[in-house]
């Protein structure tokens, strides 16, 4: 019997639209993430899938796109668990800033570095590897046990909180999934067997 884990990075937000540093600052989406999400529903609903649970993280962004896409395949009621353990990676002093400006302010090397290494965060902030140091524990001892056991989960949640639970599914190192891009609103569909190993993965990309 194969196991369902689906993740979704959240629709488009207004800050992402803005071209700003989010981290746990809680703008909403925007009409097209809105649109994202409900697609993504579309595409879910097609495949038949059903879920048992959904997760996602205290942020609005992350629990409406999850709310549209229960709401896309007929399951608005369903048990939805909202944890900080999710939350988007913390970007510290970044937070806030237009990424053009913040290349001006502390330059573009710097702020390269921030973004694109695994264990270096900026001043305040959390690193991937920082981010993964809370992720991977609550998905180990809360998500991936009913995974296990043969319920179907929903994982709503962003961009670097994601990208820790692919790099553990998936066995990639740092740099490789630091180097990993995730599209709002696309949602990766995991086959896991029973000792939670990925038996097949489908993006369901446009």
């Amino acid at each position: 019997m194969n196991r369902l884990l689906v993740l979704v990075r959240h629709g488009q937000s207004d800050w992402n639209l803005k071209n700003l540093f989010t981290g746990w600052k809680d703008p909403d989406l925007t009409e097209r993430g809105v649109a994202e999400a409900k697609r993504a529903g579309e595409k879910l609903n097609d495949m038949r899938i059903r879920f048992d649970v959904a997760y996602t993280s205290v942020l609005v962004r992350a629990q409406h796109t999850c709310r549209l896409i229960l709401e896309g395949i007929g399951q608005p009621d369903l048990e939805t668990i909202c944890d900080q353990a999710l939350n988007e990676r913390d970007y510290g002093d970044l937070t806030g800033l237009n990424k053009d400006d913040a290349r001006e302010k502390f330059g573009e090397e710097q702020v390269h570095i921030w973004r694109r290494s695994f264990d270096i965060p900026p001043p305040g902030g959390e690193s991937l590897k920082t981010t993964a140091e809370r992720v991977l524990p609550y998905f180990e001892s809360e998500i991936l046990p009913r995974v296990l056991k043969g319920e179907n989960v929903l994982v709503a949640a962003h961009g670097n909180s994601l990208r820790a639970l692919i790099m553990e599914l998936e066995g990639l190192s740092g740099e490789e999934i630091i180097a990993r891009e995730l599209d709002t609103g696309v949602p990766i569909v995991y086959r896991l067997d029973e000792e939670g190993k990925i038996v097949d993965k489908e993006v369901l990309q446009d």
